[in-house]
């Protein structure tokens, strides 16, 4: 399926929560590295990670069994004509593709009679619990891995086209068939003046109808091409890929920011024996040698990287905005409650650590005494009340996470 690369800062501003959004029934952890699991047909995360991770596709019949849509259809359709949520409608009429971008009000949709459309909601992970605690069952990849939850609605004979994907993708049927085709093939030519990336001569080798509860997992450069066989739903769980040029680029930006790229970032440059020339247009050669030599200077050492990494990927996307709570409690009653019913990170935020920071959302902190606990909540996304209490003892890590509470960024009550 096909997904839009976004990652940058959050936004300030305050967005409406869905009202149709409902607490899962339980918080489903990923499984243990080393415990098989239906999941993943009854192999171990770890297994598969080392057998089938980036190097092969992997059919899954039960993935999840009894399985059903985190959101229904009329939801999903309510989520798509919202402002802030990524949503694209794919229609296939007369032969001839075409792509809008939301948001859709509901009769800008085509009729459910109709056939050959699909819509495409992006990230419904931020916007509904229910589709949060599906992603969560994939955690045995890191989150820094992790992209989000993307639910595909399709009418009969809905679909993309046939085309590859330039990240992992787990491809979990949720209600109704789709018959997937793929193939390992190398020539991944597009096919010209398409509103779509669809492959010009796909070649199928391997084909299934897949039902609810049936899952497909393919890596990078798969080409594949899903239909719907009457009106279906697919979660895609979605993966991280960024490219080496973003990369790059990201991380002397973060370098420059900071002032740490160079001991003379604040110094201007200076060119005190810069000849009156007769030729203004040409770049002078001392130009190009003085700045060569400033940018050898630049030096970085692992821990730059990993805090580069570490606010990088943490980011919200471009469109997640959090919503603090109505009448915040104040720090005093935020640990009473907390030490009472434990605390949750919200849905949307993105916590990561390594050995000396933590962190949160694109912002980079320093924890001392509470480490321990914080790696819990951290990789639990919830911490009890109990391990609350030992937590509060350390004034200073209440104080921040009572802000972060004020931001939206956690919330009391544990995982259900």
């Amino acid at each position: 399926m096909p997904r839009r690369p976004t990652h940058h800062p959050a936004e300030a501003a305050s967005a409406p929560h869905l009202s149709s959004a409902q607490k899962p029934a339980s918080a489903l952890l990923p499984p243990p590295p080393d415990t098989p699991t239906p999941l993943l047909g009854n192999l171990t995360p770890s297994q598969f990670m080392r057998r089938y991770w980036q190097k092969k596709p992997l059919l899954i019949r039960q993935a999840v069994p009894n399985v059903e849509s985190p959101l229904s259809r009329d939801e999903l359709f309510e989520l798509a004509d919202q402002d802030e949520v990524e949503s694209r409608l794919i229609t296939h009429f007369r032969n001839r593709w075409q792509l809008e971008h939301g948001p859709f009000a509901p009769d800008e949709l085509p009729t459910v009679k109709q056939r050959a459309w699909t819509l495409l909601v992006q990230g419904v992970d931020l916007h509904d619990d229910r589709a949060r605690a599906l992603l969560d069952r994939f955690r045995f990849v890191p989150d820094a891995r992790l992209d989000d939850l993307m639910i595909s609605y399709a009418t009969d004979g809905g679909g993309v086209g046939p085309h590859f994907d330039s990240y992992d993708v787990f491809l979990l049927q949720v209600k109704g068939k789709r018959r997937w085709r793929i193939s390992a093939q190398k020539d991944l030519t597009l096919q010209p003046g398409m509103p779509l990336k669809v492959l010009q001569n796909f070649e199928a080798e391997q084909e299934w109808v897949l039902e609810p509860g049936d899952m497909l997992y393919l890596p990078p450069h798969i080409a594949h091409d899903g239909v719907a066989e009457g009106e279906c739903m697919t979660c895609s769980i979605g993966f991280r890929a960024a490219s080496a040029g973003e990369l790059t680029a990201q991380f002397l930006y973060y370098l420059a920011e900071r002032g740490e790229a160079s001991g003379q970032t604040g110094a201007l440059y200076r060119d005190p024996q810069q000849p009156a020339v007769d030729r203004p247009a040409e770049l002078p050669a001392a130009l190009v040698e003085r700045v060569g030599a400033i940018l050898a200077q630049l030096a970085w050492n692992e821990q730059d990287i990993a805090s580069f990494l570490g606010t990088y990927l943490s980011e919200p996307k471009p469109s997640v905005v959090f919503d603090p709570p109505q009448r915040p409690l104040n720090e005093a009653r935020f640990i009473s409650q907390a030490s009472k019913s434990g605390v949750r990170l919200d849905r949307k935020t993105n916590l990561l650590y390594n050995r000396r920071f933590f962190f949160v959302n694109g912002e980079k902190t320093v924890f001392d005494g509470a480490k321990k606990w914080l790696f819990d909540l951290a990789d639990h996304r919830s911490l009890s009340a109990k391990r609350f209490v030992t937590l509060s003892r350390d004034s200073s890590v209440t104080a921040r996470l009572h802000e972060w509470y004020c931001a939206g960024w956690i919330r009391i009550g544990e995982l259900a």
